[in-house]
C-alpha cells in the first residue's frame, strides 16, 4: 500500500511580514486561526514560531503556551512542533519554551550561511537543546541545511544524544546554503536510508519558488512535505498565497496526482512515533 504523506505547515517563521503578504499570521490568535484552516485542509504538523507585536521574532514562552493551548483546542491531534531556530533568540533563549513539552521541536545541528548572515548553531547549544528535548520527551526534527548535518545527526543518535531514530528534514533553496539540486536531494535520501535504515522517515522543505518543486519531489519519492508562509508567500510569481491552507491544499493536490493518501493525524503520530494525543 502507498504510504501516507505527512504534511507540515510552517505558519509564520521569523522573517515574512504582513508587508510581504497580509496573510502572514503574526498574533497568537491569527496563528491559531491560520493553523486550524491548514489542519482542516490536510496539515498534520504545525511548525510554530511566535512574534512580538512589531512583527520581530520572539522566544517568549508565554506566547508559545497560548499558541499551544489554542492549537490543542481547535486542532485536536495535530502534532505541535516548536522552532528553536536561532533567529528567534540568542543562545539558550531559543529553547526556553521546551519546558512546555510540545510533541516535536526543530533542531539544527550545525551552522551554515544564510542570505546575509551566518546561521550559528554552536556545538554546546546544539547539545543543550538536544538534552532538553530528551528530558522532556520531545521528538526532534533535524533541519538539515547541509549534508554534514545529516551525518552529525547520525553521530548524535549513535552516542545517545538523540534518543529516537532522527526525523530529518532537508532544507533546500536558501540563498548561500544548499540549492534545490535534484542529485543532492536523491543523495540525501540515500544517506538517510544508509544511516538510519530503509524505513527511516524524512521530509523536505523548499524555500521561495523552490517550495513547489520540493513538494513534488518529496511526495513522488515517498517522503513527507513541508509548506507554509514561513518558506514562501506566493502561489506563483504574480500571485500571493491567500493563506497557509491554500499552500497545504496545493500539496494535497500533488498527493492525489501521485496517488498517495494524506496522513490522518493518527497515522502521522504512529509513523513518527509521537504518542497519541
Amino acid at each position: 500500500m502507498t504510504p501516507p504523506c505527512i504534511i507540515c505547515v510552517a505558519i509564520t517563521g521569523s522573517l515574512p511580514t504582513k508587508a510581504n503578504n497580509p496573510a502572514v499570521p503574526i498574533t497568537v490568535s491569527e496563528q491559531i486561526e491560520s493553523t486550524h484552516a491548514a489542519f482542516e485542509a490536510g496539515a498534520r504538523i504545525v511548525h510554530a514560531h511566535v512574534r512580538n507585536d512589531d512583527e520581530t521574532p520572539s522566544s517568549d514562552p508565554e506566547k508559545f503556551a497560548r499558541l499551544k493551548e489554542g492549537i490543542e483546542t481547535h486542532c485536536p491531534g495535530m502534532i505541535i512542533q516548536f522552532s528553536t531556530g536561532g533567529r528567534s533568540g540568542a543562545g539558550k533563549t531559543c529553547g526556553g519554551m521546551l519546558r512546555l513539552k510540545p510533541d516535536m521541536a526543530s533542531l539544527s545541528v550545525g551552522s551554515n550561511n544564510f542570505p546575509t548572515r551566518v546561521y550559528e548553531n554552536p556545538p554546546d547549544l546544539v547539545d543543550w537543546l538536544a538534552g532538553k528535548m530528551k528530558t522532556h520527551g520531545i521528538k526532534p526534527e533535524i533541519e538539515a541545511f547541509d549534508l554534514s548535518h545529516i551525518l552529525q545527526a547520525a553521530k548524535m543518535h549513535e552516542d545517545g544524544r538523540l534518543a529516537d531514530t532522527p526525523y530529518v528534514q532537508f532544507v533546500m533553496g536558501v540563498k548561500n546554503a544548499m540549492p534545490a539540486d535534484r542529485a543532492v536531494f536523491d543523495f540525501y535520501i540515500a544517506t538517510v536510508k544508509r544511516l538510519f535504515g530503509a524505513d527511516a522517515q524524512w521530509c523536505a522543505a523548499g524555500i521561495g519558488a523552490h517550495q513547489l518543486t520540493l513538494n513534488d519531489w518529496s511526495v513522488a519519492a515517498g517522503g513527507h512535505a513541508r509548506t507554509g508562509l514561513e518558506d514562501n508567500v506566493r502561489l506563483d510569481r504574480e500571485t500571493l498565497a491567500p493563506s497557509n491552507a491554500a499552500l497545504v491544499r496545493r500539496v494535497v493536490d500533488i498527493c492525489e496526482r501521485y496517488e498517495r493518501p494524506v496522513a490522518t493525524w493518527q497515522e502521522a503520530r504512529k509513523i513518527l512515533g509521537v504518542p497519541q494525543a
